[in-house]
């Protein structure tokens, strides 16, 4: 936990121009794998993380608008929980930690927002994301589960969103150590990757490293040589001399914080020339767009230009022709880079996506293009400002399939070189990203360096062999 002035200052700061009522915090229950005591390890919601701070499950919180006071809502341990667990820091004493008022058995809960809604107060919540939330908000509410996400507050949301979006110095803390763990991990990867080895071998290496940083994992690792695939979780693939593996993988800090690095190498020593080709270029792109990161700049047209370098470097590669910017307003260059530049970064590493992508990455001034393929995976859009903390990491991705149908269609023929591309459908994919904070006037790497140029990728390739 942070100090508890934090947690009581960040209370005090959301409900201010909220109006009267009360606001629910639900926090995360555990949730089993196979059977009830055997579960998954357990993560609190960011939300209830960022205003009260304690990581236990089973909780709920009330914050009174009117009176300014918080309520905790949980049971104590029982002596079954003793027995198996050891004594652990009573509800009472967390709650002190936080700077809440009151404790309350869970129990009395569902009375108290009873009497709420017979007085005619509002009660605030926020859209549940986990199943067993959605069927607690229903049971608490008298909603049906269908409609009770739709109920959300939209008010409570935004400033969530608004406070949450703008990281204090604290959690930049945080964040640049949740980096630099994630930055050893990186390292470890390239230093111990041979060809001949298992993918699961690699995410071991990788797993390890962040939990010794004393947190664990902030997302599944994607470490593959089938790079094309953007979320790929599968890591039975044999590592062979002429592939390309894709790192994509980020600590959690014992506080929650996430880093989120991507980088690419080979299997090999040293990069084929038509790697290092493409490569380049990837990194050409992360360049450009890092370089146009400030306060008042649009992420929107932080995309927009790394999605411009790469079209330009592609049309002179001979993949994609006529007039790169117009290919990329078309939207042509997405049929080799067909995700977003970047997205929000916190507590999660997709920083409240729960809470709306609306109302995370855009605003009222600039809705998301839902429609243009390239487009709509763009999870991050709208003006930026001091103290966003989020991730750059253009790509170059071949999926044949893609090829295939564009091709059927002829789209874009204009701008892509199909038979060209087609000699690239067994290529994979290149990726190279990582985490920023805006600052006054420009913005900064979060975390050490991690080697990121093609040469010096190649000499930790070279000592690993």
């Amino acid at each position: 936990m942070f100090q508890t002035s934090t947690y009581i200052h960040r209370r005090s700061a959301l409900v201010q121009g909220l109006g009267n009522g009360l606001f629910l915090f639900l926090g995360n229950e555990e949730s089993p794998m196979n059977y009830a005591d055997n579960t998954y390890r357990f993560r609190q919601d960011s939300t209830f993380l960022y205003y009260f701070g304690i990581g236990l499950p089973g909780l709920a919180a009330l914050v009174d608008s009117e009176t300014g006071t918080s309520t905790l809502f949980g049971d104590e341990m029982t002596m079954d929980h003793i027995v198996w667990m050891g004594r652990q820091k009573t509800l009472a004493a967390w709650a002190e930690e936080s700077g809440i008022d009151a404790v309350q058995p869970a129990r009395k809960l569902q009375r108290v927002l009873e009497e709420a809604a017979a007085a005619g107060r509002a009660i605030h919540f926020l859209p549940p994301y986990r199943a067993e939330n959605k069927m607690r908000l229903a049971a608490l509410t008298g909603m049906h589960t269908d409609v009770v996400a739709s109920q959300a507050s939209v008010s409570f949301v935004k400033a969530v969103i608004a406070q949450r979006s703008v990281k204090s110095g604290e959690e930049i803390e945080e964040l640049d150590l949740a980096s630099n763990i994630s930055a050893r991990m990186h390292l470890a990867a390239m230093q111990q990757a041979r060809p001949g080895m298992f993918e699961y071998e690699l995410a071991a290496t990788i797993h390890r490293e962040a939990l010794a940083g004393g947190g664990d994992l902030a997302y599944p690792i994607i470490l593959t040589v089938n790079g094309q695939i953007l979320h790929n979780h599968h890591h039975g693939n044999l590592l062979r001399e002429g592939r390309l593996v894709l790192n994509d993988s980020g600590a959690e800090t014992a506080r929650c914080y996430a880093g989120d690095l991507t980088r690419t190498f080979p299997v090999a020593k040293k990069f084929t020339a038509l790697q290092k080709d493409l490569y380049n270029l990837v990194l050409a792109a992360y360049r450009d767009a890092v370089a146009i990161l400030r306060p008042g700049v649009r992420y929107l047209d932080v995309h927009f230009q790394a999605c411009t370098t790469l079209a330009r470097g592609l049309t002179e590669l001979g993949l994609m022709k006529g007039n790169p910017e117009q290919a990329v307003q078309a939207g042509a260059h997405a049929l080799f880079f067909q995700c977003g530049t970047g997205h929000m970064m916190g507590l999660d590493v997709h920083d409240m996506e729960d809470l709306g992508e609306q109302y995370v990455g855009y605003s009222e001034d600039l809705k998301k293009n839902t429609a243009l393929f390239g487009l709509k995976s763009l999870r991050l859009g709208k003006e930026l400002q001091q103290g966003y903390v989020l991730t750059v990491e253009p790509g170059l991705y071949f999926i044949p399939e893609l090829i295939d149908q564009w091709r059927a269609e002829k789209r874009f023929s204009e701008f892509i070189n199909y038979d060209e591309a087609e000699k690239y459908r067994d290529f994979g994919g290149i990726r190279v990203e990582d985490d920023y904070v805006i600052t006054a006037d420009a913005a900064r790497k979060l975390g050490d360096d991690l080697i990121i140029e093609a040469a010096d990728i190649e000499r930790v390739r070279e000592a690993a062999f």
